[in-house]
């Protein structure tokens, strides 16, 4: 007979043990199977026990995703800030700014009393001249103490003032410049909307107040004198005031000292002194400061020994040592002209001239 864990029909042939052998690990004696709790699942159990087979895809979302709309909200802000940034920007644009004025000019030669005084070496002149105790070149176009305005910082005013000096450094002060080579680097300060007057000054000079390049800049006649000592004196005072509160004005007025002999005169040539007073008036808005450029409203040029009945319109022509005035006072002034400014002439004092 088969055993217990055997079945029926005995043993099949070809196994070791039956089931003995097999589940020998696993033994459930009465007590075990008596103790089981039997638990039957409901149908709803049994489906939801196991994950299903087929993973069911998520349904479809009507409008815009989450990110899109970021992005789109981003975009929005962006455009939003660009905007705003461009109507308060702090530099105007050119629609919005105010015309600026043309330059007014009045150039007034010195005509000497006398013989134009002269030595060989330039320094006993500017020794003995009321030049004495100037400062060389740029160094004497000294900037003031600056402070802030009601509407300008100090660094605003303190860039006013270092572009004034620029402009008259380059105007007064360049050999290229006083010899009549260039006017490249006084061009390149002038405001863009006087550069029109600028040019027509220098292609057609005209004596009517608006368009004389000497108003611009200092320049002589190369075919006349040369520099006989580069080393220019200057004396001079700079101011800067706020004018409005979008302009600030800076009040420049200087002395220049040039000396100068005749055009390819041999070394020993004796040599003279030219004295010329600049006063100018700038100004500056929010554009001019940001592009370091100026707008010249006034010039005011006294310059000598000149004679008044010679042109001081295009080109400066000094009264050399040994020199004296032509004859004859300056252009006759038409009153019914009302194009033309009006045509003057001053004195040079003796004072003026170095004590030889």
């Amino acid at each position: 007979m088969a055993g217990p864990g055997d079945p029926p029909e005995g043993t099949p042939e070809g196994t070791s043990g039956g089931g003995e052998d097999e589940y020998r690990s696993v033994v459930f004696d009465e007590s075990f199977v008596r103790a089981a709790r039997i638990q039957e699942y409901s149908a709803q159990e049994r489906l939801t026990d196991h994950a299903p087979a087929v993973r069911r895809r998520p349904p479809l979302r009507r409008g815009l995703s989450r990110q899109v709309l970021i992005l789109v909200l981003l975009i929005a802000v962006a455009f939003g800030t660009a905007v705003y940034m461009g109507l308060r920007s702090p530099y105007p644009n050119q629609a919005a700014r105010p015309a600026v004025e043309p330059l007014r000019m009045t150039v007034i030669p010195l005509s000497p009393q006398g013989v134009v005084p002269g030595a060989a070496a330039p320094e006993a002149l500017f020794a003995h001249s009321p030049a004495a105790q100037f400062r060389v070149g740029a160094e004497g176009v000294t900037l003031p103490a600056s402070r802030r305005t009601a509407h300008f910082s100090e660094s605003q005013v303190v860039t006013a003032l270092t572009t004034a000096k620029d402009y008259i450094v380059h105007s007064s002060l360049y050999p290229e410049v006083l010899t009549g080579q260039q006017v490249r680097p006084v061009r390149a300060l002038v405001d863009a909307d006087q550069l029109d007057q600028f040019d027509e000054s220098f292609s057609r000079p005209t004596a009517d107040g608006r368009h004389a390049p000497t108003g611009w800049l200092v320049r002589f006649d190369p075919a006349r004198v040369e520099l006989a000592d580069t080393r220019i004196r200057v004396q001079g005072t700079l101011q800067a005031v706020e004018a409005a509160a979008s302009t600030l004005e800076v009040t420049a007025d200087h002395t220049f000292v040039y000396a100068l002999r005749p055009t390819g005169a041999r070394t020993g040539t004796a040599a003279s002194l030219f004295t010329v007073r600049r006063e100018l008036h700038f100004r500056f808005d929010r554009t001019d400061l940001r592009t370091h450029q100026v707008q010249l409203s006034t010039s005011y040029v006294q310059a000598g020994p000149l004679s008044c009945a010679e042109d001081s319109t295009n080109h400066l022509r000094p009264l050399l040592a040994g020199q004296t005035a032509k004859a004859g006072g300056p252009a006759g002034t038409d009153p019914y002209a009302t194009g033309d400014a009006t045509a003057l002439c001053g004195a040079l004092a003796t004072s003026a001239q170095p004590k030889i």
